[in-house]
């Protein structure tokens, strides 16, 4: 799936075609710094009903919502310098256990993803908005 969008109301609607389709507990964020990969999260969080104040995991690395549907993960992987950091903690149990896993900046945890199905979705900052893959 293909999106564009100008203006920052626009995210809703993304979102809402995207939900339907999340037919797998992991979504992988990509894209520039500033790209928009939180703001989506927020938007997506909010449309999945969670009622959490939903922030950056830039140094948390992972913040956990509640939502209807269960357990919310999001990750922030950039300041990630190893995969060891990842599996210090404990990277695979939350995959394992939430109802979805947001994970932005995922390069560097890339190879451990084999064997998961996961979705992903590039964020692409334009002159005039934003584009956006979904797959």
């Amino acid at each position: 799936m293909q999106f564009t969008i100008h203006q920052l109301e626009e995210w809703k609607d993304i979102v809402n075609q995207i939900i339907p389709n999340l037919q797998h507990n992991i979504l992988l964020l990509k894209g520039n710094l500033g790209a928009g990969k939180t703001t989506f999260s927020q938007f997506l969080l909010q449309e999945l009903g969670s009622s959490d104040e939903i922030s950056s995991p830039t140094y948390s690395i992972v913040n956990e919502y509640d939502t209807p549907k269960g357990k919310v993960f999001h990750f922030d992987l950039y300041r990630l310098k190893s995969v060891e950091e990842a599996y210090d903690f404990g990277i695979e149990e939350y995959l394992d256990n939430g109802f979805l896993s947001i994970i932005e900046w995922p390069e560097i945890y890339m190879d451990e993803l084999e064997g998961y199905d996961f979705h992903e979705m590039t964020i692409t900052n334009t002159e005039s908005g934003r584009e956006i893959e979904f797959n």
